[in-house]
């Protein structure tokens, strides 16, 4: 059993998760939980104990000094709890770690069991994936679960993919065989600038995570970050004219394919988050749409990198169409590939979330 020492009893305790990794492009998914804890000022209350899950030679400790002591911090996965105010306060449990390099069944146990000893009605898990969307457009956020009467009552699609599969896809799973009702969020990030960081996609993962939960995040300086990539990636891609003429193919593609999103649901949807913010005052290697692997640095470059140039149609490799990307990822390292989710081409990831604030 669980000894939590220190936490208190929580309200309507949901359980919000991230992992870096492979299920993690643009480092968009975990800089949103780190988001919510600096944002809510989270304070953790466990950790996993590193020796059980990871490798350190694929995850290597960090060494630091710390009034001239040298220290090390291990790679591992930690929960903190912050308390949601308004007139419905609630908590969330955040979980920010590293996909594990071992015993996932294990790992995904004993955050059930903390989840069980909180009390936690709800688990949601983001994710990000690499895809053909445009960086110009909305990010695609998709919203998927395994459990049917789930997927009616809070709009989401059931998700029907078969193939490799990340943390994300395996915890999703061990919830439901669990009883606890479980939601994967999963962002769509441009396959050509797949760099971190990434906060358009982080942004939009939030706004989702807004409309799912019904409540409202503090954004801080996400909007002007998410403005200022965009204008450094226009001006990159500016620069090449392939990438340019690449860029306005994916956009031509996702116009086309977006036209009766133009719908009443989704203005309705824009104009009640524009309520819920103007009512409100101030509160207290990755996984790819088509299977393949794609180059990912895991630490953001001292200067701007210049986006790849897109693959030439026709050549060895390629597929033809966009993708809004499905999302989960393997089981063996850090390389990207097949991911959990929409199927390639498909609406299977449910609902997008369409904002730019």
């Amino acid at each position: 059993m669980i000894e939590l020492e220190g936490v208190p009893e929580l309200i309507d305790p949901v359980m919000v998760a991230a992992f870096e990794g492979w299920n993690d492009a643009g480092d968009a998914a975990s800089t949103a939980v780190a988001h919510l804890e600096r944002e809510w000022k989270g304070e953790v209350f466990a950790a996993l104990d590193a020796e059980d899950y990871y490798d350190f030679q694929v995850n290597r400790p960090t060494v630091f000094m710390d009034g001239g002591v040298r220290k090390i911090t291990w790679p591992t996965t930690r929960l903190s709890v912050v308390r949601v105010g308004g007139e419905k306060p609630r908590d969330l449990v955040l979980v920010r770690g590293i996909e594990p390099s071992m015993r996932w069944r294990s790992f995904c146990n004993e955050l059930l069991g903390f989840a069980h000893e909180l009390g936690v009605e709800l688990v949601v898990v983001l994710g990000a994936l690499l895809g053909d969307t445009p960086h110009t457009r909305p990010v695609p956020v998709s919203g998927v679960t395994s459990d049917p009467d789930l997927a009616h009552r809070m709009d989401l699609e059931e998700t029907k993919y078969e193939g490799p599969t990340g943390i994300v896809g395996v915890l999703q799973e061990a919830c439901t065989h669990a009883g606890v009702p479980a939601v994967s969020l999963w962002a769509a990030v441009p396959h050509y600038v797949s760099q971190p960081p990434n906060p358009k996609a982080t942004l939009a993962l939030l706004n989702r995570l807004e409309d799912l939960l019904d409540l409202r995040i503090p954004q801080g300086e996400l909007p002007e970050d998410a403005r200022a990539w965009q204008v450094g990636v226009d001006q990159l891609a500016a620069e090449d004219s392939e990438v340019a003429e690449y860029v306005q193919t994916l956009e031509e593609a996702r116009d086309t394919a977006e036209l009766p999103e133009a719908s009443g649901e989704a203005i309705a949807r824009e104009f009640e988050r524009y309520l819920r913010r103007r009512d409100v005052g101030p509160p207290g290697g990755h996984a790819t749409a088509d299977g393949g692997d794609a180059s990912y640095l895991r630490d953001s470059p001292g200067g701007k990198a210049r986006p790849p140039r897109p693959p030439r149609p026709g050549a060895p490799g390629t597929t033809e169409g966009s993708s809004e990307g499905s999302a989960d990822g393997p089981a063996d390292g850090p390389a990207d590939g097949s991911a959990e989710g929409p199927a390639k081409g498909s609406s299977e990831g449910g609902d997008e979330d369409t904002s730019e604030d």
